[in-house]
């Protein structure tokens, strides 16, 4: 009950308390635009402030409104008819889509885009002034744009669940980071998540496991005892999930593993299989041999049933495909798939492009296929470049960027999200301390805000980056306050260099951090101390 006067109080102090600052400074704001200009005076922001909006702009103007309610309840927005003061937004045909343009002078706030999702990146740049400077917003023109198009987070809830709003609570996170990607990973070896009506035993069964591994996977054999599940998503939830991300300009890309990863599926379907072999939903970590048959048409006719239903709930132009580590023990002794190799004429060319592995790509390419008649397009790991892609396939390069290299190199995009700069479920410091257990590695903030997506890339090979991203894989992340922990603040520097790769500011990135850190605190959100604390 003291929540609203506590607002009410808040509210108060920020009108009566305004905080000086020098025209001259440097404004803190994370990602780095592309240029302030600091001009004289400020624009006091008060609970009489309204946003001024034009036609096809509400949805930004009420998420701003609801992002600062908690610092400053703004009053509700209106059309964008006269020349009042306040925050005015518009669009701008001259700018690039995800552009923007901001001029705060002491009369009023405009802000301009390329599109929406231009304007509510430079709504959230206003959040951040706000935050910083409370009700004195220093006068500024400030232009922006992102440098790559596709700028994503990868979120794992097969070996972890996260709830309908803990998704949304991720969702928030990315995009006050200006992050339009998130990568849905709905599928796997220890669970299927996803409702799909053709084939309702997925979610009767396999989205459930009998234990769980304890301690790490290549130490243990020890297990819980204790069911987990069953949690999945119903497809009216994921549209709910969808629309909320589409409201803050975030594009879900879900992913379907095929044809390995697959065993919660071959557990509920063993038909699916080369013997039809019974498998139980797996409750150890790391690569089952039990995949998918390649040979047996029903596989095929599972995987479009199943894709036509994930087409119906995610209006993505990409759909994930996983395809990595993909054993082939099952398909070398597989009549079915023996006789498909026959059939299509395959043989062993070399050490990687073995008849198996081209089997996959013929997997891969049939999907493709499918997906292109209904417009769609296929993103799988760069372990699909084993036995051949087509060249509109893009490539997700995972095991280092070799693979995106080697994409880009051959005319398919990219999406670079290589383990040792990309990988946040790796550890955040080289001693470890303190830090729990985690899958290996070491990814500390430092290391991912000076990385180079480009290197080993000309100048004409760099554009078939179509972007970068982050991945959180859940085998050891079993809450959602340790999911963030492990996120942020590593996320920031991803964002810097997704959005600002060319204009990276190192020498002020630690008191913009320090500045991102208040948001953080303003929103509840968790986030690990090693960077705050000078550890690596």
């Amino acid at each position: 009950m003291f929540r609203p006067l506590l607002r009410w109080m808040t509210a108060l102090w920020v009108v009566l308390i305004p905080y000086a600052v020098s025209a001259t400074e440097q404004l803190l704001l994370l990602p780095q635009p592309t240029s302030i200009t600091m001009t004289e005076g400020h624009f006091h922001l008060t609970p009489a402030t309204r946003l001024y909006v034009a036609d096809g702009l509400w949805n930004p103007a009420e998420r701003f409104v609801e992002d600062v309610a908690e610092m400053i309840p703004l009053k509700a927005p209106r059309s964008l008819t006269r020349r009042e003061g306040g925050i005015r937004l518009s669009l701008d045909s001259h700018l690039s889509e995800e552009a923007y343009r901001m001029e705060i002078t002491p009369q009023a706030i405009t802000i301009a885009g390329g599109s929406p999702a231009g304007v509510y990146y430079g709504l959230q740049s206003l959040r951040q002034l706000v935050v910083q400077h409370r009700n004195a917003i220093p006068c500024c023109t400030i232009e922006d744009c992102p440098n790559f198009a596709y700028r994503g987070a990868h979120m794992d809830v097969v070996r972890h669940f996260f709830t309908v709003e803990e998704v949304k609570r991720y969702l928030d996170i990315l995009a006050a980071h200006k992050l339009n990607r998130l990568h849905w990973h709905l599928t796997d070896d220890q669970g299927w998540r996803i409702e799909i009506k053709r084939y309702p035993e997925l979610t009767e069964r396999a989205s459930k496991r009998n234990e769980t591994l304890i301690g790490h996977c290549l130490r243990s054999t020890t297990y819980d005892g204790i069911p987990y599940g069953p949690y999945f998503y119903t497809q009216e939830e994921i549209r709910d999930i969808v629309r909320y991300a589409a409201e803050r300009y975030i594009t879900i890309i879900p992913e379907i593993e095929m044809p390995s990863h697959a065993q919660a599926a071959l557990h509920a379907l063993p038909w699916l299989g080369c013997e039809e072999q019974q498998v139980e939903v797996w409750t150890h970590w790391g690569v089952s041999p039990e995949v998918m048959c390649g040979g047996k048409e029903t596989t095929y006719e599972f995987l479009e049933n199943v894709l036509t239903e994930v087409i119906d709930l995610f209006p993505s132009e990409y759909i994930h495909i996983g395809g990595d580590e993909c054993p082939k023990e099952r398909w070398e002794e597989c009549e079915h798939c023996q006789a498909r190799i026959r059939e299509l004429g395959l043989k062993d060319e070399s050490e990687t492009r073995t008849a198996e592995n081209q089997l996959q790509s013929y997997l891969t390419g049939r999907i493709e296929r499918f997906l292109a008649k209904h417009g769609r397009r296929i993103i799988g790991w760069d372990d699909i470049l084993a036995g051949g892609v087509s060249p509109e396939a893009t490539v997700m390069s995972w095991q280092g960027s070799k693979g995106g290299i080697y994409a880009a190199k051959h005319g398919n995009h990219a999406i670079m999200a290589p383990m040792d700069y990309c990988y946040f479920d790796f550890y955040q410091t080289k001693s470890q301390e303190g830090e729990g257990l985690a899958i290996g590695g070491w990814v500390s903030f430092e290391k991912v805000y000076g990385w180079n997506p480009y290197e080993g890339l000309t100048a004409e090979e760099q554009p078939y980056i179509y972007g970068l991203q982050c991945n959180l894989w859940s085998e050891y992340i079993t809450s959602f306050d340790h999911l963030q922990r492990m996120l942020l603040p590593r996320l920031a520097a991803l964002a810097e260099v997704q959005w600002a790769t060319d204009r990276r500011n190192p020498a002020t990135i630690r008191t913009r951090m320090e500045q991102l850190r208040r948001l953080y605190e303003q929103c509840g959100w968790s986030y690990a101390p090693y960077y705050f604390e000078g550890r690596k």
